[in-house]
């Protein structure tokens, strides 16, 4: 695993500077989306692959301990044993982490706990979410609130009024008072809420601006927007992530979240990562996808690759 993002000094010459050719951005994401998918065991590979990567994430409004615990026990065996088994995998798998709001962060720990599972990392959505538009006083007890039930990931999200009047001295203090909330041992993913963001140099800055503040992770979405992962904008955040890791020296992790729901996006996601990135982020440190049904269309597709025809969605555990 390579070293945690430290941050850097805010530099405002970098950020000012940059801009993004928008037709250059959309002309490489027709190019991804032209290639041809991967098909037998290499989809099977890279599916198992994004199973691992998965935050299996309920933030609903009725959420209670039990459909928390459920969430929990998928997470923990998230494909059937006889299915790995016909898939020739020898070791058990799970997703990459659990997500949740706050209140339900002890619930989470306690299940994974009682299934013997807890190594699986607990995350917890924080600041305000999704809007982030609370007092930044209360956006950052909520995150010492979800470090102290147990959660050792943190999804903060951006004020997106900095980003859209480009405060970005401001976005960058806030960002780091937020990283020091969470403390040495939680992981902190940064919400950009890219389709709230304005352009998509608004969504090259931000990245950086939240790189240089210290997060792990920079996160498209909430979920909530209207525009949530689309591969123009994980071009852009790529290329901002390696500009950062060239120019500072650190790795940080991409996680897209909303609106994936198919294996095809799944598959599109790993793509993106492997041209833009390189295999060295194909590493649930690196690279998460953010879902709540991704996973049942992952099983279906399985399903099918080992008995040659498709399950109903309803013979799954989650659906």
């Amino acid at each position: 695993m390579s070293e945690r993002n430290q941050g850097s000094e805010l530099d405002l010459g970098w950020i000012n500077s940059a801009c993004v050719n928008l037709n250059a951005v959309k002309r490489h994401a027709a190019e991804l989306q032209s290639h041809r998918t991967v098909k037998k065991e290499w989809q099977a590979a890279w599916l198992l692959r994004a199973v691992t990567c998965i935050d299996l994430t309920t933030l609903s409004g009725d959420d209670t301990p039990s459909n928390v615990a459920r969430l929990c026990a998928k997470a923990a065996q998230p494909l059937s044993p006889d299915l790995l088994t016909a898939l020739g995998v020898e070791q058990p798998i799970t997703t990459g982490a659990v997500c949740v709001y706050p209140a339900r962060v002890a619930d989470a720990v306690e299940a994974l706990a009682r299934l013997k599972a807890g190594h699986i990392p607990v995350a917890s959505v924080a600041t305000g979410f999704p809007s982030g538009q609370y007092p930044l006083s209360t956006r950052v007890q909520e995150i010492r609130y979800a470090v102290n039930a147990g959660a050792t990931e943190i999804d903060v999200v951006v004020d997106r009024s900095l980003v859209l009047n480009q405060r970005w001295a401001k976005l960058y203090q806030e960002l780091q008072q937020m990283k020091e909330a969470c403390g040495p041992n939680a992981y902190m993913k940064t919400i950009l809420a890219v389709g709230e963001c304005g352009s998509l140099c608004n969504v090259y800055k931000a990245s950086l601006v939240a790189m240089m503040a210290g997060s792990d992770f920079i996160k498209t979405s909430t979920g909530k927007e209207a525009v949530n992962a689309i591969l123009i904008v994980g071009i852009v955040m790529c290329r901002a992530i390696r500009d950062f890791h060239e120019r500072v020296g650190y790795k940080v992790g991409l996680k897209p979240a909303g609106g994936i729901r198919t294996s095809k996006d799944a598959i599109a996601w790993l793509i993106l990562i492997k041209e833009e990135l390189g295999t060295e982020w194909f590493d649930t440190h690196l690279f998460r996808i953010g879902a709540s049904g991704l996973l049942t269309d992952i099983e279906r597709q399985l399903y099918h690759y080992v008995t040659g025809r498709y399950a109903a969605a309803s013979e799954f555990s989650m659906a």
